[in-house]
């Protein structure tokens, strides 16, 4: 019988309002503490991607957000924390502009801010090991935008 622990799942949610920027915080008390983050959680039990990236960004951030879809889906693996994720990165929508974030667990979050995509993808290039770098999912799901599975298949070569 193993004693391993299991790969758990989690939920990013990819916040963008209609001025083009995204949501971010730095995360605080837990694994990845001092990294940059989307919203976001832990999967609940008979709830979908979509769903659970809406809950968690109004539990977080009291943002009400319509979910569009799925991104991409990670494999992060903590070593050092013994930690195993598979995460779901849930593009969502700001349901009303005027609204500004709010801090809602500032024992897990320093705070919410905009931020173009630029800071995102050249924060993320950095690596997850960096000081003031991103969080290991959002890192993933970065580098699998910037090389999507699908080239290779395109250019008739194999991964």
């Amino acid at each position: 019988m193993s004693t391993a622990p299991h790969p758990r799942v989690g939920v990013a949610a990819i916040v963008k309002n209609r001025a083009g920027q995204f949501l971010v915080g730095r995360r605080k008390g837990a694994h990845g503490a001092g990294k940059w983050q989307f919203a976001g959680g832990h999967l609940e039990y008979g709830e979908s991607p979509e769903e659970c990236a809406a809950r968690e960004t109004l539990e977080e951030t009291g943002l009400v957000v319509k979910p569009l879809g799925i991104l991409s889906v990670t494999n992060d693996f903590f070593k050092s924390e013994n930690k195993h994720y598979i995460t779901f990165c849930v593009v969502c929508l700001t349901d009303d502009d005027s609204i500004e974030p709010k801090n809602l667990e500032p024992n897990k979050c320093e705070g919410w801010y905009w931020k173009d995509w630029s800071f995102v993808k050249d924060t993320a290039a950095r690596g997850p090991d960096v000081e003031d770098g991103f969080f290991l999912p959002i890192v993933n799901m970065t580098r699998q935008l910037d090389n999507p599975p699908w080239v290779a298949l395109d250019a008739g070569e194999s991964k």
